[in-house]
């Protein structure tokens, strides 16, 4: 490759990539948007009450606990009202809005609150174990709003 096919590979990298960093940054900085993120729960068959059980004693106070510090905005749990493919099941989704996405995505040290929340950490941390036990998969997924109105 001589000296200047190598100047111009170089020159139309930054082209290309130089606009969509910069993009790509100021949409994950200075936004205070809200930042919407799902959480799905699948649990084992016959197990979804005992899942239920220990997210509402060991999880939930924590997220209202962020949601009374201001990280947080909102949280919500649905499930759905009838069955599907196994391939596609789903028991619980819980809905976080965060207070915007650097928020969601800054490293949170939980571990204070949940020695307040919890005293009795061995208890605490054997219940959550099994809450994890007790499912089949769980995922996390960041949403982002569509514009149907926007012009494409």
């Amino acid at each position: 490759m001589t000296t200047i096919s190598r100047l111009l590979a170089v020159l139309l990298f930054f082209a290309v990539t130089f606009p969509i960093a910069s993009r790509a940054q100021s949409a994950a900085t200075g936004s205070d948007k809200p930042f919407v993120a799902e959480y799905y729960y699948k649990a084992k068959w016959g197990h979804a009450d005992e899942f239920l059980k220990l997210f509402k004693k060991n999880h939930y106070p924590l997220l209202k606990k962020e949601v009374e510090m201001g990280r947080m905005v909102k949280v919500w749990m649905d499930q759905p009202r009838y069955h599907t493919t196994e391939d596609g099941r789903w028991d619980f989704r819980v809905t976080i809005v965060f207070k915007n996405a650097t928020a969601a995505n800054e490293t949170f040290d939980e571990d204070a609150l949940k020695k307040q929340l919890w005293p009795d950490q061995e208890t605490y941390a054997r219940e959550e174990q099994r809450r994890f036990e007790i499912l089949d998969a769980h995922w996390d997924v960041p949403i982002k709003s569509v514009d149907l109105e926007a012009k494409p």
